[in-house]
C-alpha cells in the first residue's frame, strides 16, 4: 500500500467486545496510528460481511466464518487483508484466499501462560470442587461430603501437544510434582526438559490428566471420540483449552455416563459459536447437548476465556497492528497464515 493510502485505510472488527476497542484503541493511541477502525459486535458471516463495505482490511476472532463465499464477497467489497486476532485459523478457506490474492495474518502466540494458567486453574478447581464448595458456604452449608479430591503431586499429566501452551501447562503441572508425559507430532526440543514424548495411545493408559493443546486440522478433529476414550485411563480427567472440535461431545457424554471418564473440563466447545462470548441469561439455549453437559456434576464449563488477561489481550492488539503495518508496508510477515 502507498504512503497516501494509509491514511484512509479502514479496518471493520467483528464479532467485537468492549475489551477489544478496549485495548485497540489503547494500542493505536500509543503507536499514534491513523488507522480508522469499525467495531462491530456480530460475528462476520455471508449475512453481515457487507458491514465491511469500504474497509481495506477485516480483523476477525475464532467464530467468525471465513468461508469461500465470505471472502470473495469481502475481496469483492475491496477488502484485501484479514486480520486474525486469535493462533487457530480453522476457519479460514486457505485456497480461497489464495485463489483471490488476499493477505492474512494470525496472532501466533499470545501470552500462553494465559492459556495454561486457566487450564491448570480447571483442573484444580474441578478436581477440589472449589466452585461448589463457594455456593455451599454461601448458603451455610460447610458440609464436605461430596467435595473429595485427590493430591495433584504424584499423579501423572498427559498433555497432547507440546507447542508454547503445551510447554506453558507442562512447567506448571510439573511444579506441582506431576510426572509429565507428551504427544506431538512435531515434539518441541524443550519438553524433554519436563517431561517424557511417548505415543499417543501411551500417553492416554497411564494419564490422571489429559490436556489438549494443539490445533485443529483434518488430523486432529475429534481426537477424543469412542476409541480414544476407551484408551484413557479408567477415571482420568480431560481438559480442552484448544478447539472444541478436537472432542467429540457426543462420545464423552456416553464416557461420563458410564464413568469410564471421570471428570471434564472445558473452556470451548464443539458449536460454540452460537453461544459463546454473549448473555444467553435471559434466553432458553436451544442446544440439547451442551445442556446434557451442565447437568454433570463432574463437569466444569468456561466460555472461552483462557485467553482473557490484560497481558495477553494488549499482546493480541501489539502483534495485529504489527501485522497491519506488514501489510501495508509490503514487508515480510511471519505470521502470514500458510499456504493451502
Amino acid at each position: 500500500m502507498t504512503t497516501a493510502s494509509l491514511q484512509t485505510l479502514r479496518l471493520a472488527m467483528f464479532s467485537a467486545q468492549p475489551y477489544d476497542r478496549r485495548f485497540f484503541e489503547e494500542a493505536r493511541a500509543a503507536r499514534r496510528s491513523p488507522v480508522a477502525i469499525d467495531y462491530h459486535d456480530t460475528a462476520l458471516d455471508i449475512g453481515t460481511a457487507v458491514l465491511a463495505q469500504g474497509c481495506d482490511a477485516v480483523c476477525v476472532f475464532v467464530n467468525d466464518v471465513l468461508d469461500a463465499a465470505v471472502l470473495e464477497r469481502l475481496h469483492g467489497q475491496g477488502v484485501r487483508a484479514v486480520l486474525l486476532r486469535c493462533a487457530g485459523f480453522n476457519n479460514v478457506d486457505l485456497v480461497a484466499l489464495a485463489r483471490l490474492g488476499m493477505f492474512a495474518a494470525r496472532v501466533p502466540a499470545y501470552s500462553p501462560e494465559a492459556v495454561a494458567e486457566h487450564a491448570v486453574a480447571m483442573i484444580l478447581t474441578l478436581n477440589r470442587h472449589t466452585h461448589r464448595a463457594f455456593n455451599r458456604v454461601r448458603e451455610g452449608n460447610f458440609a464436605l461430603d461430596g467435595l473429595l479430591g485427590f493430591t495433584l503431586h504424584g499423579k501423572t499429566a498427559g498433555i497432547v501437544g507440546t507447542g508454547k501452551i503445551g510447554l506453558a501447562t507442562a512447567r506448571i503441572l510439573a511444579g506441582f510434582g506431576c510426572r509429565v508425559l507428551g504427544h506431538d507430532p512435531y515434539p518441541s526440543p524443550a519438553f524433554a526438559a519436563l517431561g517424557t514424548m511417548v505415543p499417543l495411545d501411551d500417553l492416554l493408559a497411564q494419564s490422571d490428566i489429559v490436556s489438549l493443546h494443539c490445533p485443529l486440522v483434518d488430523a486432529t478433529r475429534h481426537l477424543i471420540g469412542h476409541a480414544t476414550l476407551g484408551r484413557m485411563k479408567e477415571g482420568a480427567m480431560l481438559v480442552n483449552t484448544s478447539r472444541g472440535a478436537l472432542v467429540d461431545t457426543a462420545a464423552v457424554i456416553e464416557a461420563l455416563k458410564s464413568r469410564r471418564l471421570g471428570a471434564l473440563a472445558i473452556d470451548v466447545y464443539e458449536q460454540e459459536s452460537a453461544l459463546f462470548f454473549r448473555d444467553h441469561s435471559s434466553d432458553i439455549i436451544a442446544d440439547d447437548v451442551f445442556g446434557r453437559l451442565t447437568t454433570f456434576p463432574n463437569v466444569l464449563v468456561t466460555g472461552h476465556q483462557g485467553f482473557f488477561t490484560i497481558e495477553a489481550l494488549r499482546e493480541i492488539a501489539a502483534i495485529t497492528f504489527d501485522n497491519l503495518d506488514c501489510w501495508r508496508s509490503g514487508g515480510a510477515c511471519a505470521n502470514v497464515l500458510p499456504a493451502a
